[in-house]
């Protein structure tokens, strides 16, 4: 499933890119310089001899985005794997998901009703992270509520870190980004001193114009790739933990009929009865 969105994202983004949607850019490349008086109805050159347009010469979308070379191709594909991720985060890490509804009121129904089993079986029909922290107390329930407690708390926990290393991808595609955004920046420079030192000093502006250009296409490509991924990475961070605490709250309200009943086999006391009295005829 995840193979097959990763699949379709990555065709659509394709078909985005072909489609040469860059009439922004097309704009400013034609825009005229300032300070320069516009030409006049007869200065325009006729239609026949028109420079060509800006897609024809270099400026369109798509050869913006490949001037970044093989560091922003890797950009690019971490902004797709980025894409997937959010997508799969906003389907999965949801309350109806992580708490079923009604699970955890069927299930204090069954234990109030000393069901044990049913109530288990309620838990597996409906696998979630609530279920998970279900099951765990149930197996646990003949030590008493401060074993199912434990059970509890420790299977919570689990489930939270899990799914805090399920949204980790998306800091750590954040924080990749702009690393590698700062490296074609770094090559960028390097191609443009070098062609100073070839030209020993003599390099022209044209010169120096592609290696300042990758450093730059690199760079923001970067930054467009890690401030939505880390805005976004705050955002699930903040809704699971959220969730999680409305799976604590919900599975001790379910557990409500075993904390005010029973009570640990250990803390049971045992009554001994007195030794018979001897010497009394």
């Amino acid at each position: 499933m995840r193979r097959l969105l990763l699949a379709s994202l990555t065709s659509a983004l394709l078909v985005f890119l072909a489609s040469g949607s860059g009439s922004l850019l097309r704009a400013l490349a034609q825009a005229p310089a300032a300070g320069t008086p516009p030409r006049s109805a007869a200065a325009e050159p006729p239609a026949a001899t028109k420079a060509p347009a800006a897609n024809e010469d270099g400026h369109s979308l798509v050869d913006i985005v490949l001037a970044g070379g093989w560091v922003g191709h890797t950009i690019i594909l971490l902004s797709i794997v980025a894409l997937a991720l959010v997508i799969d985060h906003v389907w999965t890490i949801r309350a109806s998901v992580l708490m079923p509804p009604q699970l955890a009121d069927k299930v204090q129904a069954a234990l109030a009703a000393g069901q044990y089993g049913q109530a288990d079986q309620f838990c597996r029909l409906q696998p979630s992270v609530l279920a998970a922290v279900l099951e765990a107390g149930i197996s646990e329930v003949d030590g008493g509520w401060p074993a199912s407690e434990k059970a509890m708390e420790d299977m919570i926990a689990e489930q939270s870190a899990r799914l805090f290393r399920k949204i980790e991808y998306l800091s750590v595609i954040g924080n990749i980004a702009p690393m590698l955004g700062l490296l074609g920046t770094v090559i960028g420079m390097v191609v443009a001193f070098r062609q100073v030192a070839i030209t020993q000093g003599a390099a022209r502006a044209a010169d120096l114009a592609e290696g300042i250009y990758l450093a730059l296409v690199t760079t923001v490509e970067g930054l467009i790739v890690a401030i939505p991924a880390l805005g976004v990475f705050a955002i699930f961070r903040n809704r699971v933990d959220q969730l999680i605490a409305e799976v604590a709250y919900a599975s001790q309200h379910a557990f409500g009929p075993i904390r005010h009943t029973r009570a640990p086999t250990s803390s049971r006391k045992t009554v001994i009865a007195p030794p018979p009295l001897e010497g009394r005829g």
